[in-house]
């Protein structure tokens, strides 16, 4: 087999004086040397390197195939870094890794934090919002982030959601000669020059119990941004139930109203694509996308169902949130691959009878859904039920 044309070398702050002997000679042979300016600087490309374009493309690289070419990148080239963006685009024999400690190794290194217990966050071209999956007391955080001003900002941040008690280790060139590493809590947060690249390390222990989000589904309804037309959260947790999220899989949801049940779906493992007519909802489900940090895993589509659904990816799940028509369930049961679950939610007569003829006439299990709370009736309480919903669920 022939030796491969691409090296990608993973590279520290500590330059070529890091490196093994097999990527100082990777580095060595190679015509041309692809990284961000710091790096080129940190192994003297000299006229060999070149700077990845902005914005980030890979379309340099592989226009050179079959040249001697080496790839720089931060730490471990496959975490979050430019080595999975080459590899997806390349056979196996094409390439080669060598990878030196990334930012989550050296930070547990520094800390002595256990690297299987720690939960790890690539933030430096994200919001923060992902943090309300990972923050709970109790959990520690390695976190990569922008520049020397995000950890002020991310500091004010957690204070805003609630979490001001989060320790906070500010990781400066790790690995480097001008490493260093300073800790403050969130809500004294008062550290100004911080140079890049940094990263953070976020340790819980002093969060108070029930801090961050429940892992079981039916998150309450003031958690997101809503009109009203929210599926309401005892209904949402079995709609979910039915569903049965699996990491990976794609959902449509169709008629999102607040996009509750994508994010809940989301949430757990899966990614979604929300499809909703009116406008104004759209934000609402965006505003909860942000909210949640799930923008690499929901997206919107604004239109009415069926039309909007031509041109979507399949779905593994489909999910009907106002019971829907027989125009759609006409469009859809031919289009759906087979193995696609659908679960359908009603409330008025007319959609009763639409799933009832649809279970007769395609299987699957129909469930009525009667919930009662208690309220205040004059001095005493009594129950004040909701209007009952009928699910509909089938596999396709």
């Amino acid at each position: 087999m022939a030796d491969p044309w691409l090296s990608i070398v993973g590279l520290g702050e500590d330059g070529l004086s890091g490196l093994s002997d097999a990527s100082r000679s990777a580095l060595a042979q190679a015509e041309v040397i692809f990284g961000g300016p710091r790096h080129l600087d940190l192994v003297a490309a000299g006229e060999r390197g070149r700077a990845w374009p902005v914005p980030f493309d890979i379309a340099p690289v592989l226009a050179l195939r079959g040249r001697r070419v080496a790839v720089l990148a931060s730490g471990d080239p496959f975490w979050f870094g430019a080595g999975s963006s080459l590899a997806a685009h390349l056979a196996q024999g094409e390439w080669r890794a060598y990878p030196v400690a990334g930012t989550v190794s050296l930070a547990c290194a520094r800390l002595g934090w256990k690297i299987e217990e720690v939960s790890a966050l690539a933030l430096h071209a994200a919001g923060f919002g992902g943090l309300h999956r990972a923050l709970h007391r109790g959990a520690r955080l390695v976190v990569t982030l922008r520049d020397g001003e995000a950890p002020a900002t991310l500091a004010a941040w957690l204070v805003a959601h609630g979490f001001g008690a989060v320790g906070i280790h500010v990781l400066e060139r790790l690995g480097g000669a001008h490493e260093r590493v300073r800790f403050a809590r969130a809500d004294r947060f008062s550290f100004e020059d911080i140079a890049a690249p940094v990263a953070v390390a976020l340790d819980a222990v002093d969060l108070p119990q029930g801090s961050g989000l429940p892992k079981s589904p039916g998150l309450s309804e003031d958690r997101f941004v809503h009109d009203g037309q929210i599926t309401k959260s005892p209904v949402r947790a079995l709609t979910l139930a039915a569903l049965a999220p699996r990491p990976g899989e794609l959902l449509w949801d169709i008629g999102g109203g607040s996009g509750s049940v994508s994010v809940e779906w989301c949430l757990a493992g899966g990614r979604a694509i929300t499809i909703e007519p009116r406008a104004d909802r759209i934000a609402n489900i965006r505003a909860n996308i942000e909210t949640f940090g799930l923008s690499r895993q929901m997206e919107t589509v604004e239109g009415r169902a069926p039309d909007a659904l031509a041109d979507l990816a399949s779905p593994d799940a489909v999910f009907i949130g106002g019971g829907g028509s027989t125009v759609l369930y006409d469009w859809l049961w031919p289009h759906l691959p087979e193995g696609t679950r659908i679960v359908a939610n009603g409330v008025t007569l007319e959609t009763e009878a639409l799933l009832a003829g649809l279970q007769s006439r395609h299987g699957g299990s129909l469930l009525r859904i009667e919930l009662s709370r208690a309220e205040p009736l004059g001095s005493m309480r009594g129950w004040s039920a909701a209007r009952p919903v009928v699910q509909w669920s089938v596999t396709r």
